[in-house]
């Protein structure tokens, strides 16, 4: 793989993956909110808090395809750069 074909497609890899986790973020907390109304976005970080989302019929479902989608994104972010040739950070 070159160069520039890397680039390319950790770019094009990083605008699909940040659309999908996006979309997958919002539906999260719009089904927390089913729960818990007045959930904030901060607060969802630690859903552990909120024992009305164990017990929401698809929270913690939607919640694991969010996980899915950012440790696919590290993952192939973590690939792609390891194909690339060694570059010293630039201070």
């Amino acid at each position: 793989m070159t160069e520039d074909v890397a680039h390319e497609m950790l770019e094009l890899s990083s605008q699909l993956f940040e659309r999908m986790i996006l979309q997958q973020q919002a539906k999260v907390l719009r089904l927390a909110r089913e729960a818990v109304p007045n959930l904030t976005p901060e607060e969802l970080r630690n859903p552990h808090d909120f024992p009305e989302l164990k017990e929401h019929p698809t929270f913690e479902y939607e919640d694991g395809i969010l996980a899915g989608l950012i440790s696919a994104q590290v993952a192939l972010r973590t690939e792609i750069k390891g194909r690339l040739p060694y570059a010293p950070p630039t201070f």
